[in-house]
Order: C-alpha cells, then sequence, then structure tokens
C-alpha cells in the first residue's frame, strides 16, 4: 500500500496526536508549516481551547530574512507569549514533520525564550 507525501505525513500526525495531549498548565505546542509560513499554537486540550498563536505572517514580525531565520523568530514570540501567560513546560507536536530546518529552529527558539520541552 503506498501513501503519497501528504497522507504519510497525516498518518504519522495522528500517530503523534494518540500520544500526547496538553492541559491548561503544560500545553502541546503544536506546529504548522506551510511552503511561505509557518504558524505555531499553545493548544489546551482537555477544555479544546488555544491559549496563544504565533505565525510568520504576524504584523509585529519584519519581513526580513530567510524563512529559517523568521521560524526561530516565531519560536521566540510564542515562547514570550507563552511565559506571558506563566507558562513555561510544553509538549511539542512537530505536526508530522522531521524535527529539522524550520521545525527545528521554531523549537530553538522557544527554548530560548526559556520554554521547557
Amino acid at each position: 500500500m503506498s501513501f503519497d507525501k501528504i497522507e504519510k505525513r497525516q498518518r504519522i500526525r495522528y500517530r503523534i496526536r494518540h500520544k500526547i495531549r496538553g492541559s491548561a498548565n503544560k500545553p502541546r505546542l503544536s506546529v504548522f508549516r506551510s511552503n511561505k509560513e509557518i504558524y505555531c499554537q499553545l493548544i489546551d486540550d482537555l477544555n479544546g481551547k488555544t491559549l496563544a498563536a504565533a505565525s510568520s505572517s504576524d504584523e509585529s514580525l519584519q519581513a526580513g530574512g530567510n524563512k529559517t531565520e523568521r521560524a526561530k523568530t516565531v519560536g521566540q514570540l510564542i515562547g514570550q507569549r507563552a511565559l506571558d501567560l506563566n507558562i513555561d513546560s510544553v509538549v511539542f507536536d512537530r505536526g508530522g514533520y522531521i524535527y529539522h530546518g524550520r521545525v527545528k529552529a521554531l523549537a530553538e527558539g522557544a527554548r530560548e525564550k526559556g520554554l521547557k520541552f
């Protein structure tokens, strides 16, 4: 049985999602990566609420730099927003993407601001 790229990522994503859950004091840091932008959210799965979000299309971010540098800036932004909500620990959900490139840069940016995962 052969799967295309999108179906394969969805299967990995569902497998990851089955194992991890976010709560109010330790939310899930979910990452979505498109060809142009990168988005992340802090999600409380128990209540079904998004606590904070950041993306590379935010007006507060400058358009300079390459996509990896912008992903790191988005990670720093979500880290700062999490600390403003008194959240210092999260569960990282890479969304089925490999931990490399922009996803890794976002995670490192969040860790620089003090998030633990």
